[in-house]
């Protein structure tokens, strides 16, 4: 059961990772972010990225917000995960 839970948690920081690429990589081809994928996408990515758009602006026309976004949701996946992964293990 403890082993589903992480297993569980581990899986939904995977698909909101893998969201914030399909939507970042979505704004080349500008019919596929206006698609229903993309603005669910969009809907559920946009609010995090927008932290990191009001702090970091773009150089000319490359927006470097969303790297620092992956890299800082990266590693906060990675401490929660662990975090998570120790809390469950002292239950048990």
């Amino acid at each position: 059961m403890i082993n589903t839970i992480f297993q569980i948690a581990q899986l939904l920081f995977q698909a909101y990772f893998y969201a914030i690429i399909f939507y970042v990589l979505s704004s080349w081809v500008p019919p596929l972010r206006e698609s229903k994928v993309g603005q669910f996408a969009g809907m559920i990515v946009e609010p995090y990225l927008g932290f990191f758009k009001r702090f970091i602006p773009p150089l000319g026309m490359i927006d470097f917000s969303p790297i620092v976004a992956i890299f800082v949701y990266h590693y906060i996946s990675g401490f929660a995960l662990t975090g998570l992964a120790t809390v469950l293990n002292w239950l048990a």
